[in-house]
């Protein structure tokens, strides 16, 4: 699954994200597109859980 996370601007940002990420699911993989604002996620965690552990981090996200 992929988000649009349109503040992500830096290395802290994706670290927040992927922390939060990794608390709800130790078994994600993560990716980070700093150019595009993107996170894409390969959980077996719903689409609305994943967004809000990036709700946690501090950002908005948005499924692309």
């Amino acid at each position: 699954m992929k988000f649009h996370v349109p503040d992500m601007s830096c290395g802290h940002c994706t670290a927040a994200i992927t922390e939060e990420i990794a608390i709800l699911d130790p078994a994600a993989e993560v990716s980070t597109d700093l150019d595009a604002r993107t996170v894409e996620v390969t959980t077996s965690q719903t689409d609305g859980a994943v967004i809000e552990a990036i709700k946690s981090a501090g950002y908005e996200a948005a499924p692309v």
